[in-house]
């Protein structure tokens, strides 16, 4: 037999003796060699057997061993279990999303242009439908012939989060805003709808979609995904969350009346109320006994505030049960556009949102003025304050007050002087197709000709497209105050305004870009300054604030 080299492998052990401990023992061979045999040692004959008397010293470890294995073998099957498990539990959430196309096929936006850090903000659609197209939603409101009837998007908000995540903004329209609605084909039923002039709740008859494409259209902000839920998920949401506060200065029962028919049957108590599930719905439907469409708006915007607060109190962001809860409940009520149509996406959308501080969430509705064909009924959006408004949200401007008041008091701190017009480089470029209509030919040459013929004859074209509603000198961060001051002299040379300089995160140099309001022409077209503020009158809330308080409209305050 070839012996191991490993001790006490490979060799045949010898028969046993009785010995005590500390026995000497000659071994066979006569050499007289010495073993020790002790409890814990080990004797070797001088041929590397190991001691009869060591044997009972080997089953000790072989059992140890066992018990590893089994400990591994466990341990093994744990972890394939719990892995096949949470496998399971994650296309289970991704089974209950419902999803959509993006757009109904008319989205004309364009995604902003990264920051310096890569980074883009984030822009979603919130739509609340009034659909009773299911058991469940004809209990909680509405009448039975209004089944099967095309939901109205009556709830339309748009999540405006920073570029750097460090703020955000919810703006609201009023469901019976008069606004263009786009054609659009509806991708559940292929159904196809021209383009029409309409109240913008009814652009949900196009699906989510088409919904998207009239704000974009409106607004000319990128919207990147699009979230619905109906009357029944709303309820199950508040109760996943378990409530929030919300509060009202009067007695309130919202009931029909005479001369107004509907109600959300609202009754509370004048003061400060935790809601949930029904009592929840009923909240955000009241509309006759906060006024108008406005008020629910705002009342809306209380609640949601008032959600946020109470997720970020219960640690909900990093608490994987209370995770876990608020994700079935959300996987099932929510409807979603395609791009965040998993689990995953969903999560990370929400862990964008954690680390906005509160005191940097501000709600507040659209400017508006009522509607010239039904003034008691529509409203449209305000001139001049609604387009500023668009403008702070497509440039990625902080809503917040204080945000707001130091870029004021930055933009209104003199600069150097501008330098010699002939030592200014400019990048001319053709953005006139920023309204979805072809670009118009020749523009970016024929606007370089007009600088070169003001002294500006460092300016220059470029065949990289470009993309702006309205004419705008652009200089990058890195040019500080002389790059401003260099671009306003550039604007004033095209009688633009001021308001057509802006900085960007990043860039080649000064850029000039025609957009789509200068399509032909030496001239540009007349801007006239407005120094109003596009916010002044709105019905605002902000994350921080917990003292809000509803009004009630007399006829629905209860004595």
């Amino acid at each position: 037999m070839v012996r191991s080299s490993t001790p006490g492998e490979g060799t045949r052990p010898r028969p046993p003796h009785a010995r005590g401990a500390g026995e000497r023992h000659e071994d066979a061979d006569g050499a007289g060699a010495a073993t020790v045999v002790a409890g814990k040692g080990e004797g070797r004959g001088s041929g590397g057997g190991r001691r009869a008397g060591n044997r009972g010293g080997r089953r000790k470890p072989k059992k140890k061993h066992r018990v590893l294995r089994w400990i591994a073998f466990s341990v093994a099957f744990l972890i394939l279990g719990t892995g096949a498990a949470g496998y399971l539990w994650y296309q289970h959430l991704n089974s209950n999303l419902r999803k959509g196309e993006r757009s109904a096929g008319n989205s004309g936006a364009k995604k902003a242009t990264p920051n310096s850090e890569g980074q883009t903000p984030l822009n979603i659609l919130l739509i609340g439908s009034d659909s009773r197209n299911s058991e469940e939603n004809l209990k909680l409101g509405g009448a039975r012939d209004s089944v099967g009837a095309t939901p109205l998007a009556d709830v339309q908000m748009l999540l405006h989060v920073s570029a750097d995540r460090k703020n955000a903004s919810v703006v609201s329209i009023p469901r019976d805003t008069r606004v263009d609605i786009p054609a659009c084909e509806n991708a559940d039923t292929h159904k196809k709808y021209p383009a029409s002039n309409g109240i913008i709740n009814e652009s949900l008859r196009g699906g989510p979609g088409c919904t998207l494409d009239t704000w974009e259209q409106l607004t000319k902000v990128y919207i990147d995904h699009w979230m619905m839920v109906d009357f029944a998920g709303v309820v199950d949401m508040a109760d996943a969350v378990g409530g929030a506060w919300v509060c009202v200065n009067q007695d309130v029962y919202d009931v029909p009346k005479p001369k107004v028919p509907g109600g959300s049957y609202l009754k509370m108590k004048a003061g400060r109320h935790k809601i949930k599930g029904e009592q929840a719905l009923k909240w955000l439907r009241t509309r006759h006994a906060f006024e108008s469409d406005i008020g629910r708006s705002k009342a809306q915007h209380m609640y949601l505030n008032s959600v946020l607060r109470e997720l970020k109190s219960q640690n909900a962001f990093t608490d994987t049960g209370r995770l876990m809860n608020l994700a079935e409940t959300a996987t099932k009520s929510l409807q979603v556009s395609k791009e965040i149509g998993t689990v995953k996406k969903l999560f990370d959308l929400g862990m964008q949102l954690k680390d906005v501080p509160l005191d940097k969430m501000n709600m507040l509705t659209m400017p508006r003025i009522p509607d010239p064909e039904d003034p008691d009924a529509h409203v449209l959006p305000k001139p001049g304050a609604a387009d500023k408004l668009w403008a702070m949200l497509r440039e990625d401007q902080s809503l917040d007050p204080k945000d707001r008041a130091k870029a004021k008091k930055k933009a209104s701190t003199p600069g150097p002087k501008a330098g010699a017009p002939a030592s200014i480089g400019i990048t001319v470029v053709n953005g006139t197709g920023a309204d979805g209509r072809a670009p118009a030919e020749g523009r970016a040459a024929a606007v370089r000709d007009l600088l070169k013929s003001k002294g500006f004859t460092e300016a220059d074209t470029t065949s990289d497209p470009g993309s702006a509603p309205t004419t705008e000198v652009t200089y990058p961060h890195s040019a500080g105050a002389q790059g401003k001051s260099d671009a306003l002299s550039v604007a004033k040379a095209l009688s633009l305004p001021t308001s057509a300089v802006k900085e960007t995160p990043s860039g080649a140099g000064l850029t000039l870009t025609v957009g789509s309001d200068w399509r032909t022409g030496d001239a540009a077209p007349k801007v006239e300054e407005d120094d109003s503020d596009p916010l002044e009158g709105t019905e605002s809330v902000n994350g921080a604030k917990t003292d809000d308080c509803m009004d009630v409209y007399w006829p629905y305050r209860t004595p």
